[in-house]
């Protein structure tokens, strides 16, 4: 078969019976014409076992990106188990090894700079003191943006310094919050919030129009308090997570227990933590050793 033909048979199937968008199948187009200009394939008998195996091999040696060659490998290997299930095909894909990709550790910055990152907003402004205190909560628990941004009123217990989280999975956890972030949570929530067009609303958050704040928004706070507070680190709001995690850690905390609060299902998720935790600790100890 003509290999036009069979990709119009399979972007048939994926769009009637899979509902993909078109987006993702002009996608998929791109990288399997970029597989078929790689192993010069003209229809389907040019198929061979071996094919993404060598696929594999010609893209590594190119030094491209490990997310792109993984993309390409599952687009690949989707067509072809789609043309052996229609008996266009009866080509045994060999098995191959994945490229894999040295782990990144999520970015942490020290605890004298969340400190100064918690310093930067001016609590004299009603966004001001909500940032401080979106801020402190952030650090203090290890919430998801997507948990601290669509925190409730209802789900923070001020008087046990608890509060309930519904994360992934619509999974329960009860996380506990510091004094800190309690007393500005408190004086937010007393104060600017008490005059905030949405204080019937049940979100902790809210901006001037009394609606939850968006992602973006937050982000772009988080950037700007970076720069005030002199850290040269590119972070996020997820950043907040990560230091709690890593300080927990640097501090005594049990795995288990920082894999609960953080609500991670496999512990592996939170060990990565671990790697931080000793990688600063030897940086700490080079700069000590070159110092003497």
């Amino acid at each position: 078969m003509e290999l036009i033909d069979a990709v119009e048979l399979y972007f048939q199937y994926l769009r009637v019976e899979k509902g993909v968008s078109n987006e993702t199948i002009r996608n998929y187009y791109y990288d399997l014409k970029f597989f078929f200009e790689t192993l010069d394939k003209h229809t389907t008998d040019d198929f061979m076992p071996t094919d993404i195996q060598d696929f594999v091999r010609i893209q590594s040696k190119e030094m491209l990106s490990v997310p792109t060659i993984l993309r390409r490998i599952s687009s690949t290997k989707n067509f072809y188990l789609f043309l052996e299930k229609e008996h266009i095909i009866d080509t045994q894909l060999k098995k191959f090894d994945k490229p894999k990709g040295a782990k990144k550790l999520p970015v942490c910055i020290s605890i004298e700079e969340v400190e100064a990152l918690l310093d930067a907003p001016n609590i004299e402004k009603p966004e001001g003191l909500r940032d401080r205190a979106m801020l402190e909560v952030m650090y203090s628990s290890g919430l998801r943006v997507s948990e601290l941004l669509g925190l409730k009123i209802n789900q923070i217990n001020f008087e046990k310094g608890i509060i309930k989280i519904i994360g992934k999975g619509s999974k329960e956890r009860h996380v506990p919050i510091g004094d800190y972030a309690l007393e500005y949570l408190n004086k937010y929530i007393e104060g600017p919030r008490r005059k905030n067009p949405g204080r019937n609303t049940g979100f902790a958050f809210l901006n001037r129009y009394g609606m939850p704040l968006s992602r973006q928004y937050f982000f772009l706070q988080i950037k700007k308090y970076a720069e005030q507070a002199g850290i040269k680190e590119e972070i996020s709001p997820h950043t907040l997570r990560h230091c709690f995690a890593t300080h927990m850690l640097e501090n005594g905390a049990e795995l288990r227990a920082v894999q609960e609060m953080l609500g991670h299902t496999n512990i592996a998720t939170t060990q990565i933590y671990t790697n931080i935790s000793s990688k600063r600790i030897l940086s700490a100890y080079d700069l000590y050793s070159k110092r003497k």
